[in-house]
């Protein structure tokens, strides 16, 4: 559940994650009832003041960290930093402009780089602050939400983006014998398939570190299969940081998905 701790030097960067995806949730929910705005204008002011917010608590509690978000310049010094928090500041804008939609996201999470020079997602955490909801790093068991999604049948779900499915989506879900469910934002998808209430998440194009760095260190945390859809590790803190493809599934169903998702 979201957890609104005091923001303080003194958390731990999980604690820290946690709090400042929950305080930028509420922040947005805040912008979004009292500003008159919606659709494209509400999702520019939403994006911007919930940047702005993340921004000003790195710079005051984490200071000697590097930043990549999606909202802001891209400081290259980042390459050479032992820590990088990768943030979105909204994570499905469409989704958080449009009246009633709760499959938004915000997204809070810190790269490490370890002894031998290469780096690794180390803790993160991915709010739904219009389900009131943060899921951490952690494998602490995950609780159902009455009422987020339909009654499951018998059949397998992979879930997709309503706007941009994966032309193998289609592969997947004969290869599972699954009903394809389209949701907004890729953390509402990822945390679909924590939640179980599906199986798999996979996604073909469009995407970049932003988009999938909390998802995945949430999904891996909790047991999940986090890979490209060729089966190679997700790496961050990359020069490019487009990062296209994703695959989020149950570790059970994972060689089907692979090998149905590959070209």
């Amino acid at each position: 559940m979201a957890v609104r701790a005091e923001l303080n030097a003194d958390l731990t960067d999980l604690e820290l994650a946690v709090a400042l995806a929950t305080a930028a949730g509420d922040l947005l929910l805040s912008v979004r009832a009292d500003s008159g705005l919606s659709g494209r204008d509400l999702g520019d002011v939403g994006d911007r003041r919930s940047d702005d917010f993340l921004q000003e608590q790195f710079a005051r509690l984490r200071p000697d960290d590097a930043v990549l978000s999606e909202e802001s310049t891209d400081d290259l010094a980042r390459l050479d930093a032992r820590r990088v928090w990768i943030v979105d500041p909204v994570d499905g804008t469409r989704e958080y402009g449009t009246e009633g939609r709760a499959d938004w996201a915000v997204h809070v999470a810190l790269w490490e780089r370890g002894e031998s020079g290469d780096g690794n997602l180390t803790a993160g955490a991915v709010a739904l602050p219009a389900l009131g909801i943060t899921y951490a790093s952690d494998p602490a068991p995950v609780a159902p939400v009455v009422g987020l999604a339909p009654p499951r049948t018998d059949r397998a779900r992979v879930v997709v983006s309503g706007s941009r499915p994966p032309a193998f989506a289609d592969s997947v879900a004969s290869a599972l014998d699954a009903e394809l469910v389209p949701v907004g934002s890729a953390g509402a998808k990822a945390m679909a398939v924590v939640r179980g209430e599906a199986d798999a998440y996979v996604h073909g194009g469009g995407q970049f570190e932003w988009d999938s760095a909390a998802p995945v260190v949430v999904a891996q945390a909790k047991g999940l299969w986090c890979s490209r859809i060729d089966g190679s590790p997700l790496v961050y803190n990359q020069r490019d940081t487009y990062l296209p493809d994703l695959i989020i599934c149950r570790p059970e169903v994972a060689e089907s998905v692979l090998g149905a998702s590959r070209p």
